[in-house]
């Protein structure tokens, strides 16, 4: 019976661990704050977040911002709509929405063939691709061979940094001109941009500087859902 006492003390303490409480969504820890992380996203609104064109395509459930949660909603909201591009900006407080050196991070979790973005550096408008600033992918099965945390037509990633139906962080990291992506941890982009880069004609504005931060959503069939969406502003 002795032998048996400390065996049946270990299983305890393992189940004990195993249904330890999650860390809150869409909050931050005492020692997040004191490490200067600060919420974009309230997980119960889109205070704060301004969206273009198309209308309905950003949506929160459950705590998370979602991409085409009702493809069909989206669709009867746009009548005789083409495109249902949209973006969604931040123009909340934090910083004013305006950062040049920052670390943003967020959980994401794509749904099969979905594509979307986080652009940084880049500023509100109405219509269009946004012009100014950096895209990171957000695609793990697309058709689109450009996969996740690469940074779009300027230093792209091939190879899928997640699976579908996964939640995942991604950290995008900017100070000066220096650019470093991770998923999970793992360094996907690490990019210096020169003195005069070169850009596609329609990029032309794909460059460092500074401004806000905008998630995309362009296609009905690309649903993502992003949480914890948070940064932290560096020298």
């Amino acid at each position: 019976m002795k032998s048996i006492l400390p065996l049946f003390a270990l299983l305890v303490l393992l189940a004990g661990r195993g249904f330890a409480a999650e860390p809150k969504m869409n909050a931050l820890s005492p020692k997040e704050k004191s490490d200067g992380w600060q919420l974009l996203f309230n997980g119960k609104n889109l205070d704060g977040w301004k969206a273009s064109e198309a209308k309905g395509v950003f949506t929160v459930e459950n705590g998370c911002l979602v991409t085409f949660r009702d493809p069909e909603k989206v669709k009867a909201q746009n009548p005789g709509v083409k495109s249902f591009r949209s973006h969604l900006f931040y123009e909340g407080a934090v910083a004013n929405h305006d950062f040049r050196n920052f670390e943003l991070q967020c959980d994401i979790q794509t749904a099969p063939k979905a594509n979307s973005g986080v652009y940084f550096h880049t500023e509100y408008q109405p219509s269009g691709w946004p012009d100014k600033g950096y895209e990171v992918q957000v695609n793990n099965s697309h058709t689109d061979p450009k996969r996740g945390a690469g940074l779009y037509a300027i230093k792209d990633n091939f190879e899928a940094p997640a699976k579908d139906g996964e939640w995942y962080t991604m950290t995008i990291k900017v100070q000066g001109k220096h650019i470093q992506t991770f998923v999970n941890g793992k360094q996907i982009v690490d990019y210096t941009e020169d003195a005069n880069p070169e850009r596609p004609p329609a990029m032309k504005g794909r460059l460092v500087s500074h401004g806000t931060f905008a998630l995309q959503g362009h296609d009905p069939g690309s649903k993502v859902m992003y949480r914890n969406i948070k940064v932290r502003v560096l020298p």
